[in-house]
């Protein structure tokens, strides 16, 4: 026994005072959930998981009312029919925060909205993410995310993979080992019969850490691989950036967002603004050789920004809508800059455009005339915005102008040409208000949005 602890190794000083910093916190956290009366958070979750003895088989999809205010939900469009399906999100005033686990279904068509009910399904969750496949009927796949309890004072995050399949309404928890850790934020698109996964985030509230992996699963035979990529000059970790797959077989991916530690009980927080081409070895015929490769982006870029929505249309172009900025007011104080900009990205030129909406009675000769500016730096910037924005304390009303008002982390699909938009989050004044608005727009013809659900969080009571 002596000697066994002879041959220990012996804990260095930071890790010591790392480890007895975490406890402390701890203990903290355990007196204030005490304080609240909230209980653990996997008490929290135990009492939405479905008795393996009395689950039904599928669900049963029964009308309803439109999805209420969420952000961080996942909108994808129906492989085979003219319907969006949304799964998850959560809702935050400020104050108390709730995560679903709904999968909803809007008909285009009839201007309608089903839920399904019952069987087995994945815990309640934001921050995943989800593709849709057309294979049997139907499939969407969904990997990770995260729950945080009411107080937001613990959180959860995933590593599970599921599978909806459509035609059956019924979930199936793949279990494939070897796959991404637990994470959100992070990014997955289907790439020949492959789903790959990159970046995100893991925090716990006592530490956090982002992530510049890259994963794949394969549809075929249902396994993890992990892909050493070559390359001098990866990714720097983040969360939240967009990624998109190109005709030749690349993954392309920019912007994002991630923290860093500045000094003591301080972090600071980077909106990157760079871009990279995923690439495969051409002499590889098992498609797992692969390298990074930093890469140039023409036309009219949209400013640094965190939190942007975007989507992949079928004819391969990307849009993305809004997002948030965090500028300085002084030493001590950050306020959030939100956008409600449109813009178009051509993945085989690399080329991006400021999609320009002609509203009725409005000139757009204005807000194309205003002053559009970015310096960047090592890790900062700073940026006059184009176009209408808003910044925290400023009023808006989305339904004034019939147009979706600044906003981040939205919903976007497209279906048939036009692209919907629903919910997101925005902050005003000390207020964090979720939304719950829906719009449309003919991208064909984008000279108007179309209201469907007007924004209603001016007399949300819940912001009182």
């Amino acid at each position: 026994m002596g000697k066994n602890s002879k041959n220990k190794k012996k804990m260095k000083g930071a890790e010591k005072t790392s480890l007895k910093t975490e406890k402390k916190m701890l203990l903290k956290q355990k007196r204030m959930l005490a304080k609240i009366g909230e209980a653990d958070i996997e008490e929290l979750l135990a009492k939405y998981k479905v008795d393996p003895t009395k689950k039904e088989t599928a669900a049963t999809e029964i009308e309803c009312p439109a999805p209420s205010p969420r952000v961080n939900f996942t909108v994808v469009t129906h492989p085979t029919k003219d319907q969006l399906i949304f799964f998850g999100g959560n809702f935050y005033d400020g104050k108390k925060a709730e995560v679903y686990d709904d999968l909803f279904m809007y008909n285009i068509a009839k201007d309608s909205w089903t839920v399904l009910r019952g069987g087995d399904k994945p815990l309640p969750r934001s921050g995943h993410q989800m593709v849709a496949t057309a294979t049997d009927g139907g499939q969407l796949w969904m990997f990770g995310g995260e729950y945080s309890s009411p107080s937001q004072l613990q959180f959860h995050h995933y590593s599970d993979l599921w599978v909806f399949r459509i035609k059956e309404r019924q979930w199936e928890k793949i279990p494939a080992s070897g796959g991404p850790s637990a994470r959100s934020g992070h990014r997955m698109v289907l790439l020949k019969k492959r789903l790959f996964v990159f970046g995100g985030f893991h925090d716990n509230n006592h530490s956090y850490k982002y992530f510049n992996d890259v994963h794949f699963f394969s549809l075929e035979d249902y396994k993890w691989t992990k892909i050493d990529v070559a390359g001098v000059a990866p990714p720097p970790p983040r969360s939240g950036c967009c990624m998109t797959t190109t005709t030749s077989g690349s993954i392309l991916i920019w912007g994002g967002y991630s923290r860093a530690p500045m000094k003591k009980d301080a972090d600071r927080g980077i909106t990157h603004w760079d871009s990279y081409s995923l690439t495969p070895d051409k002499h590889d015929p098992k498609g797992l050789s692969w390298k990074w490769v930093s890469i140039k982006m023409g036309g009219v870029r949209p400013p640094p920004r965190s939190g942007v929505s975007y989507v992949v249309a079928p004819n391969g172009k990307l849009y993305t809508f809004g997002g948030v900025m965090d500028t300085e007011e002084d030493e001590e104080s950050i306020i959030g800059q939100f956008s409600n900009e449109l813009h178009s990205f051509d993945a085989e030129n690399r080329v991006w455009r400021k999609v320009a909406i002609a509203q009725p009675g409005k000139s757009q000769a204005t807000d194309e005339a205003m002053e559009e500016k970015v310096m960047t730096s090592a890790g900062a910037f700073t940026v006059t915005v184009a176009g209408k924005k808003t910044k925290s304390g400023e009023k808006f009303s989305g339904s004034a102008t019939s147009e979706p008002g600044p906003r981040s982390h939205c919903g976007l699909a497209v279906c048939k040409g036009t692209l919907f938009l629903f919910g997101g989050s925005l902050e005003e004044g000390t207020k964090d208000i979720t939304l719950g608005d829906f719009y449309s727009l003919d991208l064909q013809k984008p000279t108007e949005w179309k209201t469907i659900i007007e924004d209603k969080t001016q007399n949300n009571e819940i912001l009182q």
